[in-house]
């Protein structure tokens, strides 16, 4: 791969690399969502939600469409639900890992 494949696939690794980022998709994996459901559902501000919502558009990782006055937010490809999945298993072995080495420290 280029120079330039490198640099695509880590503008969406960069839009992925925040917690909130990923608790959107997370609720976009059954579909599309308006705008302003994300406010109350993560329990933020319009404008912090607005800013999360701006960079996973340019990263591409979210399409957006008009319905009426509301904008509705969709995965831009449903195998990014797997990548989440790998993600959250990653992480799960991960912190059973650390759990299991912590237990190991706190025997001796």
């Amino acid at each position: 791969m280029d120079e330039e494949g490198y640099r695509l696939q880590a503008r969406v690794v960069k839009a992925l690399a925040h917690p909130t980022r990923l608790r959107i998709l997370a609720l976009l994996r059954d579909g599309e969502r308006c705008a302003c459901d994300f406010g109350p559902l993560l329990g933020l501000g319009q404008a912090n939600v607005s800013q999360h919502l701006g960079i996973l558009r340019k990263a591409q990782v979210v399409d957006t469409r008009r319905d009426g006055v509301r904008i509705m937010y969709g995965l831009s490809d449903q195998r990014l639900t797997g990548v989440l999945d790998t993600l959250g298993q990653v992480a799960r072995d991960q912190f059973a890992d650390a759990a299991a080495a912590l237990t190991e420290v706190t025997r001796d």
